[in-house]
């Protein structure tokens, strides 16, 4: 039913069906593959001896140049012969220069395709590096042969030091010759001045004789006498501590509680003494020196010295008592004057409140609450003077900078 002849008489390649009319024509499909052209070609150039027919142009031979990944056409004929173990089952593949890969080569019946496996390490896993050796790594419990991972430690930078901060105030010792109104002030009996008048009144003596004259001076070793006691010239310590609860403060408890003495055993030789007091159950910052005339200066409600306080109460605090309370409440010893007073909770929390007064008086803040009915929680001293609880944990005490001593001193 096929006809492959293309010529005038059927030009659209219609077959006639037997015992069909003229309405019987039907277009027949073309093959997939024509080969009358094929051989009609081949035919002419056979018999023809001047080669007309059409011929095959030649393989181009394909070339891939090291280092370049685009291929490069050749003129040569290629010279490719199939591969023996192609042949077998009828494959007529070829293969050509700069394709080796056998994986785009379709497997033969009744065989797998060939499969890739991982290239291993063979020094193991990356965080042990090396095999492990018998006794390499040290015996912790029952887990003797778990390896330590690596890089297991971690490492800690260290932090930088801040712009702010200033070296502790170390005194010096005087090891040369120093007026003798310096040396009876840093003994701790009086200041520069009234140790002036000191010596002109002739209370002061320098190796058994009476000195009067101002601006004498006095030698290491001398010893200098007055009322009977001798005076040494002891350097000035200047410690800030944060009080915990449950410690007295005073030098020597006759009931042999807990003193602030023992946390600040150790911050030097000299003898040191508290300057005010706080509560048993009152914490906060707490200042201890040697420096007898800094300790009145301090003490003294003539310089007005600033301490703060927060304070928790049991209930909150109406407004109406906390105007009578900046007003100034009347107490037993007189009236208890507060200069700021103000709420310091969170939100709607008027329990806690924030107090400041320049009043060195006993138990003042506790009895100005118990006035008005009120019981005091927790009191905490938040500031004393210029000093703060800034980078000082509860219980610990530091050094005063230079600084913060000149500070004290000019308040």
């Amino acid at each position: 039913m096929t006809n492959d002849n293309y010529g005038d008489g059927n030009p659209g390649g219609f077959t006639r069906q037997e015992g069909e009319g003229g309405e019987g024509l039907r277009r027949e499909r073309k093959p997939l593959f024509s080969t009358s052209l094929l051989n009609s070609n081949r035919g002419a150039g056979e018999n023809s001896g001047e080669g007309s027919g059409r011929k095959r142009p030649p393989r181009k031979r394909i070339v891939i140049k090291p280092g370049s990944s685009t291929p490069v056409q050749s003129s040569e004929p290629s010279t490719s012969t199939p591969r023996e173990e192609r042949l077998d089952h009828g494959s007529s593949r070829f293969y050509y220069s700069g394709t080796s890969d056998d994986s785009s080569i379709p497997p033969a019946p009744g065989q797998r395709m060939p499969t890739q496996r991982k290239k291993v390490s063979k020094t193991g896993p990356k965080k042990y590096q090396t095999k492990r050796q018998p006794g390499a790594f040290k015996k912790k419990g029952k887990f003797t042969d778990s390896p330590k991972k690596f890089n297991a430690k971690r490492t800690f930078k260290k932090k930088p030091v801040s712009k702010s901060y200033r070296p502790p105030f170390f005194p010096t010792v005087y090891e040369e010759p120093v007026r003798l109104n310096k040396y009876i002030a840093a003994a701790g009996v009086c200041s520069r001045r009234d140790a002036d008048k000191l010596i002109e009144a002739g209370e002061i003596t320098v190796n058994g004789q009476v000195v009067t004259t101002l601006g004498a001076r006095v030698n290491p070793g001398d010893v200098v006498m007055y009322k009977g006691q001798v005076l040494q010239g002891e350097p000035k310590y200047y410690i800030l501590l944060n009080k915990p609860k449950g410690y007295v403060t005073t030098m020597e408890d006759p009931e042999e509680r807990q003193t602030v003495m023992e946390l600040v055993k150790n911050a030097c030789k000299e003898r040191i003494f508290p300057v005010g007091r706080l509560d048993r159950n009152t914490t906060g910052l707490l200042l201890l020196t040697n420096d007898g005339e800094l300790a009145k200066k301090l003490t003294h409600p003539t310089h007005r010295i600033r301490k703060v306080y927060e304070v928790q109460l049991d209930r909150p605090l109406l407004k109406v008592d906390m105007m009578r309370i900046a007003a100034g409440l009347e107490l037993e010893d007189g009236i208890a004057e507060v200069d700021v007073i103000s709420y310091v909770g969170n939100g709607e929390d008027k329990s806690k409140i924030g107090i400041e007064l320049h009043s060195g008086k006993n138990r003042i803040v506790r009895r100005i609450f118990e006035k008005l009915h009120y019981q005091v929680k927790k009191l905490d001293r938040v500031a004393f003077g210029s000093l703060t609880k800034k980078n000082l944990p509860r219980g610990r005490w530091r050094y005063l900078t230079a600084q913060e001593v000149n500070f004290l001193k000019m308040l």
